[in-house]
Formats: C-alpha cells, structure tokens, sequence
C-alpha cells in the first residue's frame, strides 16, 4: 500500500492511509526536520533572508503535514489503532517543535541575520516576520539558560500529551452515554425531526425505538423540546457533569495543565499565562482583555437581568407555578416557549427550509457573487469518510484554482464534538504548480432522515457559515511566508472572517439563495421572515453574558486561581460562571472539565475566549461598511477579500482593520445590532 503521510500532496489519498505507517513514517520525518534545522545552523557565508528566514518558515514542512493529517484524522475518524499511534508520536514531534524556539544555534543564526545590511533594509511583510519571529523566539524562551530551557522544552511536551488526553477524555465519555426508548410518550414536545433523527440512531445501532446522545444535535432537541422535565434534567446532569469523575476524569488532567501553562509563563517572565499569551494579540495584556469583558457585562447587565426576569414571569404564568421551581434544564425549554408565545415563531418551522444540499449551493452562490470565488465539488479526492463532500474552489474572474476544502458536517461516535475550521496545507508562490491550499470544515449537524435528508435548523446554517468564513480566509490566502498565513493570525483577529460571515444568514436576498422548502422549492414565506427577524435578538443580553461568563472563567483559571487558597476547582468555576447565570447551576455541574476549547490543545482558547467577543465587536463594525454600499456589493467584498482575507498576518491586525473600515473598531455597532444600547 502507498503511503500518503511520506509525501506532501494537496490531493491527499485518504483511501490509502494505513495506522501502521503513522509511527515510521513520522521518526523518518522528524530525523529529515533535524537535518534541515542543521543546515540552518551550519549556514556559511553570509546569512541572508532565504537562507535564514525563508528556511525556517519552510523548516519541517514535511513533517507538519504529515502530522496534520494525522491529528485532523484523529479528531474525525479515530480508532484504537490511530490513537495509540498519534499517543506513540505526539511527545516526539511536541518535543521537536518546542525545542526550536531553545535552539541556541538557530537563535545565533537569527539574530546573526538580523544585524545584516539585508535585514536592516527589510520592510513591508517581510520585516514584520523577522520582528515577530524575534519576538516570539524570546517569548518562547530562547534567551534562557540551558538549565530552564530543558525545563521549558519538558513542560511543553507534557502539556502536548495532558491535553491531547483531556480531548479524548471528552470524547469517549460523550460517547458513554445514551438514552435509548421504546416509548413514544417518554418522548412527547420532540419536533418530528428530532424523532427521526433518535429512530435513525436507533436503527444504526441495531435497535428498535429512539436513541438520543449527548452530541449537540441530539442534545439541543431533548434540552429545547423535550415536555418531560424528568428527561430533561437527565440530559442536564449527564451532559454538565462529564469528566467530573470516574473513568473519564479530567479534574487532574485540568489542574495539571493550569500547574504546567502557569510555570511555562513564570519560566518566561511572564506574570502569568494571560499575559504570555496575548503578548503578541491585539489585547496585548491580560488586565485590557478582562476589562474589554468587564465592560460589556456592565454595559449589558441591565438587559440580563430583564431577560431572567421577563423569563421567570412566562414561566409563571405558563405553569402557574412560583418561579422558585424554575430549574436550569427548564432554561432552553421555556426560553423556546416564550419565544413561541412573543413572535409567534418556532425555530423548527424554518427546519424545512434548509436541506443540506441547497444551502450549500446558495452559500456558493452568495460567496461567489460578492467575494468572487466559485466552488465546485471534486469527486477526484477521495475522502475519510462516505458522508464526507470535497471541493475545489477558483477566482471567478482569472479562474485561477484557490484550493480545495472537505465538508464533514455530521456527528459520529469516532468524530470529536462541536465545529471547527482547520489547515491541511497552505500554498505559497514558492511552491511548485502542483500545490494549492488545503482545509476542511468540520461539523455536527442534524444527520440526514430515514429519507437521506439533512434539514438543517437556521442557527446550524449560521455555524455553516462562520467555520465558511474561517476556510475563506485560507483560501483566499495570498502571503509569501507560511508562517504569515492565516494559521499566524493573531486569535482576537482571527475570529473576524468568521464572524461577519454570519451576517448573511438574516439578510433577505441572501436567504434567497440558500433556502429552499424541500418539497415545495418554495423560499422562506415573508411573513416567516418577518417573525424570524424580529426574534432575532430574543434574549440576546442573556446569549452574549453567557459567553461573557465562558471568558471570565477562562481568565479566573489562567490568572488567578491558586488550589491551595481557592480550593475545589470545579466549586470555584461554578461560583464564577453562576454570576453570568440565570440560575445557580446545580453542585454537580462541572462544564470546566469538558470545555475543549481551552484544554484539548496546548494552546487553544486558552487565556483567549474572549476572542469571540472581541471579533464580534469588529465584525459587527466592520459589515456596516457592507450595510451602507450593500451586502451583495462584489466591490466591498473583493476589498474585504484583499485586505483582510488574503493578508494574513502580513500587516498588524489593526492596521489591516482600519486598511478596510478608514478607522478603529468601535463597540456601538455589536450592541446596536444585538438591540442592547439605550441610544
């Protein structure tokens, strides 16, 4: 069998992998990187850009690749064969990459560089990689003694393997838990849709009845729909208290990382893990960033609390029940009843508006009219998975091929939890004519129906488009060095193509393209247009506090919790995230242990989830350009494709912000949009 980690390729031969070859191809590679990091070092002569900076953007190229394939297919298609091998490589390749960044010899070749006549005349994208790449090296530790440098070199290693093992964790005790019914009744309130989608689980598992799961489309529709208060909390309490205990424990996993991120910033000089991390994003400090979300909860704590007390009357009246009986696995279920009641709209009525298929045509359509870039299916490249769709995309003016990207939108039990966006391969023009970019979008949608069809619910259609966003901006990529491509983009940036993609998904002639009634072909009626507008921001201050108390948590636990003062780590969060709740979440809750986001990377969101809030405020800002010239407007889009989505990490974010809008980013957009300012 051929082997396709050996070679890089953008047609990537998943039909031919093989768990076998994992372990030796990936010491063949590592022993080539080495060699290629010797070279650098043992440069002769005069130390250049190419020969310096340019080789180490291309440094291990090989065997990035040949990781990221197996780390991508480890998230999606996992076996017990794949995941001891990935276990077996992990710690190499982590020691490898971290050892770089505290290579003395390559660190007296850079800043060698650096005093060269070519250097001291560098500008543009070029002197901001040397100047970041500096920067990073000291962030990483390379002005350290060989003593601390071993140290910092074995904390990274570890907190490879520590996280990679939290992310399992996760993984297979979602996967433990199942709730399987013969009953109908058990099941009353549930849409048809949920129905068929728990009698399709059943069936492929060999049973007879309803099987529902702790993945998020099984578990939004038991939590949102559900009658049976019983069934709910049920769902409740296993989903929020996941890895809390027993065989799939992650509190020691979660306190070893806290120990390791800690000590990895005190070893840098660093105050603590906030501030190494957003030393070089556009924050800069984790005191900016916490006040960035300390401000917006004061600014939106009003309409919080009007929210809960809005919802603690319906749920009254609707019951006639006093509001202390309100529990927090009655949150989703009466939220949806309230919402039903005011607008006179159910979330599901726009369900069969959204087959699969259609919307991803018409989300092609819309990125083809204003951004210019066309995509075609490409049945050539063979995939991981049967369910799995891959495409190409071109520029529609030169038809210049962009890349090619894979669709894998439904959950499985070998396939990690949520929606993401991620690199296989990322061109650059010193690559050969056979190259292009590589990605995927990933998620895990409402599965298709016992007639094959998948109808998605409006707020998946929107994460369709926000990990889209993330995809356009690799493929629109256009930067000389790798390293400067969007996979260098700083995390509070990053966010920003994402966001504003989601920004089509309530505008009227877009909506146009990408829903269709399934048997009808009819679009979205107006009058349920109307209803879904005007919902639109149904208890919006309630969403955004939510994520508000997710990013202050994150920085409780990067910044300032200390076992020993402050105790029990999962009573600690609780106490933090119950100020950001409705209600007080019960004692068993213990969301912190699954929160992936922050742990299931050495990195990751770590120190960082207010990313998502700080990209809303520049997405929000940043589409009112698309709002005064129009939202189908091709002109607005190609300068948005050329100024943001095509440079990367070229320029400093904020320039590359103001480059598009004319100014700063200013927060009254997010909250006008989310109907939370007063003015």
């Amino acid at each position: 069998m051929n082997n396709p980690l050996i070679h890089r390729a953008s047609h990537i031969r998943f039909d031919q992998f093989d768990p076998t070859q994992i372990v030796p191809t990936i010491d063949s590679l590592l022993r080539e990187a080495t060699d290629e990091l010797e070279k650098i070092k043992a440069v002769s002569g005069t130390r250049t850009f190419d020969n310096t900076l340019r080789a180490l953007d291309e440094l291990g190229l090989n065997l990035d690749f040949a990781m990221g394939v197996v780390s991508h297919l480890e998230s999606v298609a996992t076996t017990p064969e794949l995941r001891a091998a990935y276990n077996d490589v992990l710690p190499k390749v982590s020691d490898f990459r971290s050892r770089l960044t505290l290579d003395p010899g390559l660190w007296n070749a850079l800043t060698a560089f650096a005093e060269t006549p070519e250097a001291k005349n560098l500008s543009g994208h070029r002197l901001r990689f040397l100047q970041t790449t500096l920067d990073s090296f000291r962030r990483s530790g390379a002005e350290l003694t060989p003593e601390k440098k071993q140290i910092l070199a074995e904390i990274n290693t570890e907190l490879a393997m520590v996280t990679n093992s939290f992310s399992q964790n996760t993984l297979d005790a979602t996967n433990a838990f199942e709730y399987v019914t013969a009953s109908r009744d058990e099941l009353r309130g549930l849409p048809e849709s949920a129905l068929q989608m728990g009698r399709a689980s059943a069936a492929s598992k060999t049973m007879d009845g309803w099987r529902f799961t702790l993945q998020a489309p099984s578990y939004i529709a038991i939590m949102t729909y559900a009658d049976d208060p019983a069934l709910r909390e049920k769902f409740y309490r296993a989903y929020n208290s996941r890895c809390a205990a027993g065989q799939f424990d992650n509190v020691s996993n979660l306190h070893r990382i806290l120990e390791l991120r800690q000590r990895k910033a005190s070893l840098l000089g660093f105050h603590d893990y906030a501030d190494l991390i957003l030393a070089d994003r556009m924050a800069k400090t984790g005191a900016t960033a916490v006040d960035f979300v300390r401000n917006l909860q004061k600014r939106i704590s009003d309409f919080f609390h009007a929210d809960t007390r809005e919802l603690e009357s319906f749920f009254s009246n609707f019951t006639s029940r006093p509001t202390s009986e309100l529990r927090p696995w009655d949150l989703a279920y009466y939220a949806e009843k309230m919402r039903q009641a005011h607008y006179d709209f159910d979330e599901e009525a726009l369900r069969p508006y959204f087959p699969l298929p259609h919307v991803m045509q018409g989300l092609f359509t819309l990125v083809e009219r204003v951004f210019g870039v066309v995509t075609r299916r490409n049945e050539d490249l063979p995939t991981w998975d049967p369910l799995v769709t891959a495409y190409s995309t071109y520029d529609a003016d030169s038809g210049k091929l962009l890349g090619h990207f894979y669709a894998d939108l439904f959950p499985r039990e070998n396939k990690r939890g949520g929606a993401w966006m991620n690199s296989l391969y990322t061109h650059v023009p010193s690559d050969g004519p056979e190259f292009t970019h590589v990605g995927l979008i990933a998620g895990n949608f409402t599965p298709p129906n016992e007639a094959g069809i998948s109808l998605l619910t409006h707020d998946e259609v929107t994460t369709l488009f926000h990990e889209f966003g993330h995809l356009m901006h690799q493929l629109c990529n256009t930067t000389e060095l790798r390293s400067q491509s969007m996979s260098g983009v700083a995390w509070d940036f990053i966010e920003l193509p994402s966001q504003i993609f989601e920004n089509w998904c309530w505008d009227r002639e877009s909506l146009a393209m990408l829903a269709r009634h399934y048997e009808s072909g009819v679009g979205i009626p107006e009058e349920l247009f109307q209803k879904m507008i005007k919902a639109r921001n149904f208890r919006s201050a309630s969403h955004m506090m939510r994520q508000l108390g997710f990013s202050c948590v994150d920085f409780a636990l990067h910044r300032d919790y200390q076992r020993e003062r402050d105790g029990d780590i999962l009573e600690y969060c609780r106490g933090i995230l119950n100020q950001f709740s409705a209600l007080p979440l019960p004692t068993d809750s213990a969301m912190i242990v699954t929160f992936t986001h922050l742990f299931s990377s050495p990195v990751g969101y770590a120190a960082g989830y207010y990313s998502y809030q700080w990209a809303e405020v520049l997405d929000a800002d940043a589409f009112s350009r698309f709002e005064a010239e129009g939202l189908l407007n091709r002109t607005t889009g190609l300068d948005f494709r050329d100024k943001i989505l095509s440079r990367g990490d070229s320029l400093d974010p904020g320039d590359l912000f103001e480059s598009f809008l004319g100014r700063g980013p200013d927060v009254t957009a997010l909250l006008k949009r989310a109907s939370l300012c007063t003015t």
